[in-house]
This record gives structure tokens, C-alpha cells and sequence, in this order.
């Protein structure tokens, strides 16, 4: 996958990603309730080494996090992280934990999580929020059902499938995302409000 610009729903701010990995870990940031920013390369750290060479690294991910903190992510493309980048991680990751901040290495998620947070994705824009048929989704969903029965109890389904999906990315509802989404997947409406449902 060719660079390009994430739309973040978190913000509602453009974020550029240099790679598939890239993507999908900002994909996972936007999706996280606990993060209210997420920027591209914002930061980079040069330091001395013992032998005296200059060395120096910019994750490539930053999020803002609801306690005020930050986190510092850096894409790994594998489960295997290089030798160069795990002494680089040793480095930031001290750099930050001396201000509260905190670093990792995200590698792949699993395939279908990272599939199906794609797929709702697509519904993620506040146009697919529904107006008045949110309040109704939310209700229907109060006891637990399968996705379909939920749907079709509130209409015609090509009007109230993209409100679900968007329900399910901001985490009005809930659903289980490990396992592929289908039309008899458990929906549940959340327990609490959600920042990114008001």
C-alpha cells in the first residue's frame, strides 16, 4: 500500500501514513476510546551512544492520550522486530517513561480484528452518526441479539446498516471483533457513554 492520509475520526484531523502497517496502527489508535489525537512522526529523538557515534529515531506514530498523556508507537511489519529497532525502542522507551509517557512496538494485529475494524472503518464519519435513528439503535440493542434482528426491527436495512457500523466503531455498541462479523453476530448497546457517541 502506497503512502496517503487517514481521516481520524478522533479528531477529525488528516494523518499521514508511510505504509499498510502504518495505516492499520492508526486505524487501531483512531479506534482506541482512550485516545484523543493521533499524529504522524511528530517527534524525534538523537542521543550519543558509549562509543560516541550520534544515533537518533522518530516513531513513527504519536498518540494523545484521555489522561493527558502521550504514547509512542513504531510499526513493526512483523513479529520479529530487528535488532536495530529493538535497541533504538530500549532507548525511547526510557526517554519517555521519564515523563509519564509510554512507548511500544506495535506489531500485526490479528487478521480479523484488523479486518473487521476495516470494514467499520468505512462508517466512522459523524454522517453515518443517524440523527434520531441512533437513539433507536441504541434501544433496540439493549438486550443482546444478533445484529440482524436488531436491523430489521428498525427498518429498511440499506438505511440502518451504516448507523449500526457506526455505532459499533465509536462503541455505542459493542460486538465481538475477533471473530468476522456477519449478520448473526451478538450486538450489545454499551453499558456507559462513550466520548466519541455524544
Amino acid at each position: 500500500m502506497a503512502p496517503g492520509w487517514w481521516w481520524s475520526a478522533t479528531d477529525g484531523r488528516l494523518v499521514r501514513y508511510g505504509s499498510g502497517v502504518m495505516r492499520t496502527q492508526v486505524m487501531l489508535l483512531d479506534h482506541d476510546p482512550e485516545v484523543v489525537a493521533v499524529a504522524c512522526r511528530p517527534v524525534e529523538f538523537v542521543w550519543r551512544e558509549p562509543d560516541g557515534s550520534c544515533l537518533e529515531h522518530a516513531p513513527h506514530l504519536m498518540a494523545r492520550l484521555d489522561d493527558g498523556s502521550g504514547l509512542l508507537v513504531d510499526c513493526a511489519g512483523q513479529e520479529e522486530v530487528s535488532r536495530r529497532l529493538a535497541h533504538r525502542a530500549e532507548v525511547v522507551a526510557a526517554a519517555v517513561a521519564s515523563v509519564g509517557w509510554r512507548y511500544r512496538i506495535a506489531r500485526p494485529p490479528d487478521p480479523v480484528l484488523a479486518a473487521n475494524l476495516s470494514w467499520l472503518a468505512g462508517y466512522r464519519h459523524p454522517r453515518y452518526r443517524g440523527g434520531a435513528l441512533a437513539g433507536r439503535v441504541a434501544e433496540a440493542f439493549q438486550r443482546s441479539r444478533p445484529l440482524i434482528e436488531g436491523v430489521r426491527g428498525l427498518g429498511d436495512p440499506v438505511e440502518v446498516l451504516p448507523v449500526v457500523f457506526h455505532a459499533l466503531w465509536n462503541g455505542a455498541l459493542s460486538a465481538p471483533l475477533d471473530a468476522p462479523l456477519h449478520e448473526r453476530v451478538t450486538v450489545t448497546a454499551a453499558r456507559t457513554v462513550g466520548r466519541r457517541q455524544a
